[in-house]
This record gives structure tokens, C-alpha cells and sequence, in this order.
């Protein structure tokens, strides 16, 4: 079971968290548990570490300190008044150990990747002794582990680092013999390489811990307990009747998780489905809520289209020219000069002829795109590089599209009486996922549109 921010953000999340996990363990079940940090602290803590890095003066790092504590000192007191005096001193000497990494990158005017995983993982390293002190307090043996105790082994990729084979066996080693008589609590979000150097996950990567964990561990199921009643046919901030789904297959929230869908952690998909373990993402505040349930090809349902996702905040990349045509390598040299520069592409399409390649990447990587394509206008491999910020990409996902005649055409037909120009289309080979670029204006039109077009927010079969 993973615990996000929200869910244990205050004394009564955390309350709820030992609710549940004494309602499991009553019931028969071993559970381990994976946390997040508490809402909010991360955040906070990488904005201090770059003001550390960029302030002349000997930085207020102790107004931050002093405030984490005493919100963690009080959730603890709250949550587990009988082990706030030995949980205290675990958190007092986790911040003075915060205290002294930021104190030396401050005076070495110098944060490398691995000094920033290590100053990140703080907010799970004071979460987890309070999550294991609460279900102490009502009787449950419990003990707090970080990522790399409990076995998780990964790349030296500082900031989106990624479990290793050898991460099974040694969770196996680890966690699984807890399991009979206690819960252990994981600090989720990360891990170490194989000579103990700390690494982290990437962003909301305590779903990534929580798969890589179960999969060790082989678990019956990996529950994702959020803040959100589980994978919804979109956005409800754009669709106000969007519904939660009762299940949906592995290919499809991956599709989802890739194109914007925040439930779940675009990797945590892949250990799960190595193992073929379901998939449970469940509202903390809301537990009698059954969920959406990821599974291998199991649908109760027969729709065409599961869910639809809309992508803000991308850019559209047009690479031209007819000496493309007809010469080998010219993607090669494309995506390989992106890669370079760390430029993740979203979404691809090429036209027949050759002699144009469009992308949809992040905005926030643009300049970097366009440094990495520059060169290759200057060197006569393509004519020119054109772009445009101001545009949305829509996925439209469902296994059912597969073989079903004319999906593409309901989407397209949709698009045009809405009166939406569609300025890029791409559709991978496994049919689950139709993708197109529009303007930014007509981004939410268009999710509407295609929400209303498959009946998405009815109970019934399309």
C-alpha cells in the first residue's frame, strides 16, 4: 500500500492510514507500506536548496528547519503521543543532518545531482518514522525503512533513477520476512546504487517504489491509496461529469500516465505487469470507495474508448526539408541530437513523402530543442525548424479501439462539426491511443467534445 502527500499530510490522514492498515492486518493480510512526504515539504525543500546555491549571503536555513520540525513533531505527538520522545530524536538528527548537506552547499556554491537526491529524500526520511510510530501506538509492530534498507537498488541517474534487476532479490531478502509479524513503512521516492549512493525516482516516483516493492515482495495486489477516488474518464477539473472507472487494462493507464493522467507514476505500470499483479488506486479519505482496479486485459466493460487526457503546456516542433527525403538516418540524427540534450518526446508523426517530422515535446524544453536542431539546419541535414507554443495534445485511450471499425473516424467527425482544426495526428501501432494537436484555445472544447462523443460520463456500454 502507498500512502501519498495528501494522505498523510495531517494527524487525521495519518489516523486514516492506521485505520486501514489495522483494518487488513485484523482481516488476515500482510501489508507493507510504501509513504510520500508530507504534502508540501518537498516542494519546499528543493525551493531552499536552490536558494541556497544562489544566495551570497549565509541563507535563514534554519526558519525552515525550525518549521518542518515543528510540523512533524506535532503530527507525531498527535498521531503517537507514547513514541513522540524516540521519534523526536530520529527527526532532530535528520534535520541536523539536512542542516549540515545544506550548510555545505552553501559555502561550496555547488549542488551536484547526487547532493540534490540526497536533500530531497529528507521528506520521506521524517515521514516514515511518524506513519510506523502511529500504527505502533495502536499495537502494530512496525519498523521505518528507507528506500536502499529496503532493497532497492537502482541506476546512478541522479533525479530519475531506475530499479535494477537485483532489487527483487534483495527486497525478497529484506522486506518479505517482515512481513508475518510487522509492517514495515518504506520511504518511497528512493532508492541507492549498488556502492550506497543515494538516488531518487523522479517526481511522484513513491508509485515506482510502491510496484518495485510488490514485485519484490509478490504481492497479491499493489494498492495506490491518492486523494482521488481512482482513474476517471478525464480531467474532472475540465469535465465536471467525468467518472471513475471500475478497471482498465495495464496498456491503457499506461497510455494515460504518459500523456498527462497524474493518478499513477508512468513506471509503476511495469513491475506489476512483469509480474502480472494487480493494480488498485483507492481514495485515502474515501476508503469505502472501491477504486479502479489495473489489470492485465480484463475489462468489464466494452467500451471503445476508456478515457481521454488532455496535454497543456507542450510544443509543436515542425522539422522540414526535401533533402530528408530518401536518406538514411536523418530520425537517427534527429532524435539522437535531442536526446543529447535531454529533450523527451511526447508524441511523433511523419509524413510519407519524408520530407517532414513534427513533435510534441514539453514547452519547458523548447530552447532546448531548438539548440539541439539549430546545428543540424547549419549543417544542411534538414531545410528549417519551425515551432509553436501555443497548442494542446489530446489522447484519446482504450483498448477497444483496436479492430473496431471506425473509431478514427467518430474522432475526427467529432473534431470537425466542433469546428476544431486538428494541426498533427499520431497513432501508435498498438491502436490503444489516438493522439492530435490542437490549438491551446481549443484544448478543453475538443476533451468535451470526444467526452460527449463516446458517452464516457453514462454507466452504460458504448
Amino acid at each position: 500500500m502507498k500512502f501519498g502527500g495528501t494522505s498523510v499530510g495531517e494527524a487525521d490522514c495519518i489516523g486514516r492510514v492506521a485505520d486501514i492498515v489495522e483494518s487488513h492486518r485484523s482481516a488476515g493480510d500482510e501489508v507493507a507500506v510504501v509513504v510520500s512526504a508530507c504534502s508540501g515539504i518537498t516542494d519546499r525543500i528543493i525551493a531552499v536548496a536552490d536558494e541556497v546555491i544562489a544566495s551570497k549571503e549565509q541563507p535563514d536555513i534554519g526558519t525552515l528547519l525550525d518549521a518542518m520540525r515543528e510540523r512533524h513533531t506535532r503530527l507525531l505527538k498527535e498521531t503517537a503521543p507514547d513514541h513522540a520522545r524516540e521519534v523526536t530524536a530520529v527527526i532532530d538528527d535528520r534535520l541536523t543532518r539536512l542542516q549540515n548537506i545544506l550548510t555545505a552547499v552553501h559555502t561550496l556554491k555547488e549542488l551536484t545531482p547526487r547532493s540534490r537526491d540526497y536533500i530531497v529524500s529528507f521528506g520521506e526520511r521524517l515521514s516514515a518514522p511518524i506513519v510506523a510510530a502511529a500504527l505502533r501506538q495502536r499495537g502494530i509492530a512496525s519498523v521505518a525503512l528507507d528506500g536502499a534498507e529496503a532493497g532497492i537498488t537502482t541506476t546512478a541517474n541522479h533525479g530519475d533513477a531506475r530499479a535494477l534487476p537485483v532489487s527483487a532479490e534483495n527486497i525478497r531478502a529484506r522486506v518479505a520476512p517482515l512481513l508475518a509479524d510487522a509492517v514495515p513503512v518504506i520511504m518511497g521516492f528512493m532508492g541507492a546504487t549498488e556502492q550506497g549512493v543515494i538516488t531518487t525516482l523522479g517526481r511522484s516516483g513513491s508509485d515506482y517504489s510502491a510496484a518495485v516493492i510488490g514485485a519484490g515482495v509478490d504481492a497479491d495486489e499493489i494498492w495506490i491509496w491518492t486523494d482521488v477516488d481512482g482513474v476517471m474518464t478525464s480531467d474532472p477539473r475540465i469535465i465536471p461529469d467525468a467518472r471513475v472507472l471500475d478497471d482498465i487494462s495495464y496498456l491503457e493507464v499506461m497510455e494515460l500516465s504518459y500523456f498527462g493522467a497524474k493518478v499513477l507514476h508512468p513506471r509503476s505500470i511495469e513491475p506489476a505487469m512483469q509480474k502480472d499483479i494487480p493494480i488498485r488506486v483507492k481514495n485515502s479519505f474515501k476508503p469505502e470507495v472501491p477504486g479502479t482496479l489495473v489489470l492485465r486485459d480484463k475489462h468489464q466493460e466494452k467500451r471503445v474508448v476508456k478515457a481521454i487526457a488532455l496535454i497543456e503546456k507542450v510544443a509543436l516542433v515542425n522539422i522540414n526539408g526535401a533533402q530528408m527525403v530518401g536518406r538514411p538516418g536523418v530520425a537517427k540524427t534527429i532524435f539522437s541530437a535531442l536526446a543529447e540534450r535531454e529533450v523527451n518526446v511526447m508524441m511523433i508523426s511523419q509524413g510519407s513523402s519524408e520530407a517532414n517530422i513534427s513533435l510534441i515535446i514539453d514547452e519547458s524544453h523548447l530552447d532546448a530543442a531548438l539548440g539541439a536542431l539549430d546545428p543540424l539546419v547549419e549543417q544542411g541535414i534538414v531545410r528549417e525548424v519551425t515551432y509553436d507554443h501555443d497548442v494542446a495534445a489530446v489522447a484519446v485511450v482504450g483498448a477497444g479501439m483496436a479492430g473496431t471499425p471506425g473509431t478514427g473516424g467518430r474522432i475526427f467527425s467529432a473534431i470537425g462539426r466542433a469546428g476544431i482544426n486538428m494541426m498533427m495526428i499520431s497513432q501508435g501501432s498498438s491502436e490503444v491511443n489516438v493522439s492530435f494537436v490542437v490549438k491551446a484555445g481549443d484544448g478543453k472544447r475538443a476533451l468535451q467534445v470526444l467526452h460527449d462523443e463516446f458517452r464516457l460520463s453514462e454507466n452504460s456500454d458504448d
